[in-house]
């Protein structure tokens, strides 16, 4: 696979690009993203779903924009999918050729399951999720992708879309006829015979604006959408208010951005109506939908779409760019756990910490690679936003808390008062803030000794082959946890 590849999907109502690049086999970063709302599929629902002059127009143009940025990022490997809109359209081909002609572009027009399946691929890969049903509702469609234990069992598209509701009902005040039309279409998921998961992953424009809505009703400590979890049947009501607007003045009200207005509220009503009538308990956002599911198909093509078993994206991605040495990394990696394992019986820590305490010690370099000084607080906030995927907002906090608080004191309760809601206890974090730092103290002359540890009652006993004032001055200076003692050996 190309090192820069561009993915861009045509959806009814927008129109996105992303560029991503290979940092090494399986790891790739983003380094473009652009959306253009077109809507190609504006009055074509009123039309026999044919495509309109002008909306193709906007299309046109802006693909040609697409492309440029494309082009001006070295990118070797353009993949084009176009969805309902023009899966429907009698005349889409009008379109096709023109951009085949004009741009030198091929279009691949996705059947709605494929459309469904690339969703799946994209949530079961990059969130710390592996049983849910993902929804991605579009302007003339919404997709649906069944996924049990990391696999995909079923994926179904429904002609259930914003663009097509907004048309066909809500421009005429027909809100019965828009739930019985949605409620007939959903008749289709319990003809499957397949168990339907208590929890959502929302995918597509229409639930990120809501989801950015609640965020900001709840005063959400962390600005970053995709992993954002919420209870649905709390929020039911919310979306219902939404749908039910009586204009822009009220759309604004309730915290809706302009360039949502014309379509919220049938998001709202189509996404209520989809979380009672399966009667979902909680939702979890998705910044990743199809541009990832085509790449990731295509990456993973010979394995299955799926990541090798405890690989990370993220954490491989950023230590790919940015860290100092390798080596060095390893050591840190390895020698966590060994700390982490020794202190088990004082601590007494669920082992999810171990394995959080590991990718810690490993990225913590790269604050460093940023700018030397102050490179835990650059750190933090670098990989507070650098653990993009598959990673819960909780464990992310954790791990950029756990690289900030390196040094030779404990945190306090006030250290941690910004994002107390995601993080653990202080204890926890004062045990965590500990052993990375001891963790770099053994290491401080960058020799990756073969250290070992012992417990004795309240007392860590340290069998250190490279003893040097510097390391036992930098070991005698940590702050400790309870009653924790040290001794070298």
């Amino acid at each position: 696979m190309s090192k820069v590849t561009t993915i861009i999907d045509i959806g009814s109502n927008s129109m996105r690009m992303v560029v991503l690049q290979k940092s090494s086999r399986f790891a790739f970063n983003l380094i473009n993203e652009t959306k253009s709302r077109v809507k190609i599929s504006e009055g074509c629902y009123e039309n026999n779903g044919n495509l309109q002059e002008i909306p193709m127009q906007r299309a046109y143009e802006s693909l040609k924009s697409f492309l440029n940025i494309s082009n001006a990022l070295k990118s070797r490997k353009i993949i084009c999918v176009a969805t309902s809109a023009l899966r429907d359209a009698p005349n889409s081909n009008v379109f096709i050729s023109k951009v085949k002609k004009d741009l030198g572009l091929n279009i691949k027009v996705i059947d709605g399951e494929k459309e469904a399946y690339y969703g799946g691929v994209a949530a079961s890969n990059l969130l710390h999720d592996d049983t849910f049903v993902t929804v991605d509702i579009g302007g003339g469609s919404t997709e649906f992708s069944f996924v049990k234990n990391g696999k995909i069992e079923k994926s179904i598209s429904l002609n259930i879309g914003t663009v097509r509701i907004k048309e066909l009902y809500f421009n005429k005040n027909n809100t019965e006829g828009a739930k019985n039309y949605i409620l007939d279409n959903l008749k289709k998921i319990f003809e499957l015979d397949i168990e339907i998961p208590k929890k959502v992953v929302g995918i597509g424009g229409s639930i990120r604006a809501l989801s950015k809505i609640v965020m900001a009703k709840k005063e959400y400590p962390l600005d970053i959408l995709h992993g954002f979890t919420y209870d649905a049947r709390a929020e039911i009501s919310f979306f219902d208010r939404i749908s039910r607007a009586k204009d822009n003045d009220d759309l604004k009200s309730f915290g809706v951005k302009k360039d949502r207005f014309d379509t919220i509220k049938e998001g709202a009503f189509i996404f209520k109506t989809i979380l009672e009538e399966l009667k979902i308990n909680e939702v979890v956002t998705s910044g990743v939908g199809v541009r990832e599911g085509v790449y990731l198909t295509d990456l993973l093509r010979n394995s299955n779409h799926k990541f090798p078993e405890n690989f990370n994206v993220s954490v491989r991605s950023l230590l790919d760019r940015f860290q100092i040495d390798e080596k060095q990394s390893a050591y840190l990696g390895n020698n966590a756990k060994k700390i982490f394992d020794a202190l088990k019986p004082l601590h007494n820590l669920d082992n999810k910490y171990r394995g959080l305490l590991v990718i810690a010690s490993k990225l913590h370099s790269i604050g460093s690679t940023l700018n030397f000084y102050k490179s835990n607080d650059n750190a933090f906030d670098f990989i507070l936003n650098g653990l993009n995927y598959d990673f819960l907002h909780t464990s992310r906090v954790v791990v950029a808390y756990t690289i900030k608080f390196s040094k030779k004191s404990l945190p306090t309760k006030s250290d941690i008062l910004d994002y107390e809601e995601l993080l653990p206890s202080l204890r926890v974090m004062q045990w965590m803030s500990f052993m990375i730092s001891l963790n770099f103290a053994v290491n401080q002359d960058f020799s990756r000794p073969k250290v070992e540890y012992f417990l004795d009652d309240e007392t860590l006993e340290i069998s250190l082959p490279n003893r040097s004032f510097l390391i036992e001055s930098n070991i005698d200076k940590l702050e400790t946890p309870e009653d924790l003692t040290i001794k070298i050996l």
